[in-house]
């Protein structure tokens, strides 16, 4: 029951999400994200997530690996791999690869079943639709000094040769991650002997290393690069790093007619390493609007025609509060949620600028049919909102275009008064979302404080009336809040 449940979730959030997605066969380069890297390590919200964040598709992990004999793959469970395959299809989000990232920190000539572990990768990429992707294989666990150690290298290629053949004989391909550059990666490659293994670049590697990306690349060949990692150590996100030249990348890669699936694994921003929806939303942004020309256009145009570009400029900028509050600014629904908030801002301008207007005229009728308009627009707004957003996240843009003030005020009030009842907190908090609902069309941040500040007064007045001496707590409270070091 909960199995169908899940998938009823994740098939909705299809049909609530826009239609953005292009044709990926018409594509030469394909964008993804790793799953265990976005915090959704084969679970299912991997894939709507992807598609929230404007990826073609993702990188799917085998599972952990550890002390265990296999990895921790759901995925062999035939039912559950008909579920993910499901829901993926039903998104329209594509299986790229199938990683055994495990082996970022298991020695692979320590493991005697490793083609045991090697047949379950072909499997899982066979019931996910992968069936000419590319296996994962990083070679990490071996240790730093396996390509000098000659015992330990032939033992490495031997392994990589038959691993090679026997993807060959079921038609897929492994991409090994190596420390080498691209002349030891050809050395490696013709000692290991088989069509069946290449090399998944990765450019973080190369970056490290200081080596020249655009050579390094051009020296391995097309051929040989299975797939690419197309991110760099975390630090900063894509569009900011100065060490990777991804518009001449890209140029090398078309030059040497190279086409596949191109994933991001880091390149986050370490002051919000954890925020996922901001730092990969940016990056995969970048990579397509580099390698593909960007998203399709929103299905929410931007009311801007006619406007000041300066006071446009101005809207966007305060309504990507919201959308960076939400982690969703780079991605296409955040194009789309950023349009609904600066059509808000423009509509209630547009309908403040013409009661200013008519006022000239008759002041009573031209605030009667500002209030008119404003009512039903609100409502207009908050369906608007409903078609791309959770009543959670609605009720955060909400708070973004109020200032925070009913999380502050509630807070200081609790603070203030510590021995307040749940009825009372209750109470507080239904008068401050009402003041929310109103201030969040007024037509200034000053008239916006305006309208809590009369709730404040209501909520006073109520505190009053049960026996509170407001004077009292008040001076008590900065007493406390001094104590601990704070100001108010």
């Amino acid at each position: 029951m909960m199995r169908h449940l899940r998938i009823l979730l994740c098939t909705l959030a299809c049909l609530l999400l826009p239609s953005w997605l292009p044709a990926q066969e018409a594509q030469r380069y394909h964008v993804g994200v790793c799953d265990w890297m976005v915090q959704k390590r084969q679970k299912l919200g991997q894939f709507a997530l992807a598609r929230q964040l404007g990826a073609d598709g993702v990188e799917m992990d085998m599972g952990g690996l550890g002390s265990r004999e296999q990895f921790d793959n759901k995925m062999r469970d035939n039912r559950e791999a008909r579920h993910f395959r499901h829901v993926a299809d039903s998104l329209g989000v594509k299986i790229g690869a199938v990683a055994m990232s495990g082996f970022y920190g298991q020695d692979l000539t320590q493991r005697n079943n490793y083609l045991e572990l090697a047949a379950d990768c072909f499997d899982t990429m066979d019931k996910m639709g992968c069936a000419d992707g590319v296996a994962f294989l990083p070679l990490g666990g071996c240790g730093n000094g396996w390509a000098t150690d000659k015992a330990k290298r032939r033992e490495v290629v031997n392994r990589l040769h038959q691993i090679g053949e026997a993807a060959k004989a079921r038609g897929k391909r492994v991409g090994i991650d190596t420390p080498l550059d691209a002349k030891g990666n050809l050395r490696l490659l013709k000692e290991v002997k088989s069509d069946g293994i290449g090399i998944f670049y990765k450019f973080q590697t190369i970056v490290e290393n200081g080596w020249n990306l655009p050579a390094d690349l051009r020296l391995l060949g097309a051929k040989n690069i299975c797939a690419i990692h197309a991110s760099n150590t975390d630090g900063v996100w894509l569009r900011d790093d100065k060490a990777i030249d991804m518009p001449t990348v890209k140029e090398t890669l078309d030059q040497m007619g190279w086409r596949g699936w191109l994933f991001v694994e880091r390149s986050r921003d370490t002051a919000m390493v954890h925020n996922v929806r901001m730092n990969y939303g940016s990056n995969v942004h970048y990579l397509r609007t580099v390698f593909q020309g960007g998203y399709d256009e929103p299905q929410v145009k931007l009311d801007s025609a006619g406007r000041d570009p300066q006071y446009v400029n101005t809207i966007i900028g305060r309504s990507q509060k919201a959308t960076d509050e939400l982690g969703i600014t780079w991605t296409p629904l955040g194009q789309n949620v950023l349009n609904i908030v600066c059509n808000r801002y423009f509509q209630l301008n547009d309908i403040y600028a013409e009661r200013d207007s008519l006022k000239k005229n008759d002041k009573k009728l031209a605030e009667a049919q500002a209030d008119s308009k404003l009512y039903r627009s609100h409502f207009g707004f908050l369906g608007d909102l409903s078609m791309y957003l959770s009543p959670q996240d609605i009720e955060k843009v909400k708070d973004v275009m109020t200032f925070n003030v009913v999380k502050v005020t509630y807070d200081a009030q609790c603070d203030m008064i510590p021995t307040l009842k749940d009825d009372e907190k209750q109470q507080i908090m239904a008068w401050l979302i009402e003041a929310r609902e109103l201030a969040i069309d007024a037509e200034s941040s000053k008239k916006k404080h305006e309208v809590f500040g009369k709730y404040k007064g209501r909520i006073n007045n109520y505190l009053s009336r049960r026996g509170y001496d407001l004077n009292k707590e008040r001076e008590a409270w900065y007493e406390r809040v001094r104590a601990r070091g704070g100001k108010l």
